[in-house]
């Protein structure tokens, strides 16, 4: 299970509405305790792609990141984006891209940016897919 706060939820939906038309980018930051993920800290990275289909993280960005949690005591739970004109779910370049079978891959569908969508998926091998339960409060 994945824990994420709403004011951190907030936080991605806001970051990715500003960025429309293009996909916005970020990683998540927290602790594990023994199956659940809690997310303590979002980081909000520039998509160095600025494509509406794609993202890369912005590298310098991505460093000051893991620095900043290394300093508060966090591990790296994964990154999220978002689809602005798709479902939350992974697409094919998305799960080639899914080099961490530990990382959680949050996408925040933006299809209907009043009613945005955010879901969390674990993948296996670049190819199995398994939704995580999101727990958002």
């Amino acid at each position: 299970m994945v824990y994420l706060s709403a004011q951190d939820y907030e936080k991605i939906v806001a970051h990715a509405k500003k960025n429309l038309p293009e996909e916005a980018c970020g990683l998540i930051a927290g602790v594990i305790d023994g199956e659940d993920k809690i997310v303590k800290e979002v980081y909000l990275l520039e998509n160095t792609d600025h494509s509406n289909e794609h993202f890369t993280l912005d590298p310098k960005e991505q460093l000051a990141a893991v620095k900043d949690m290394r300093t508060k005591g966090l591990v790296p739970l994964g990154n999220w984006h978002s689809h602005p004109e798709s479902p939350s779910r992974p697409s094919e370049e998305d799960k080639r891209l899914s080099f961490d079978s530990k990382a959680s891959y949050m996408i925040l569908s933006l299809m209907d940016p009043a009613a945005p969508v955010l879901n969390s998926f674990h993948v296996e091998e670049r190819q199995f897919v398994t939704k995580e339960e999101l727990v958002i409060k």
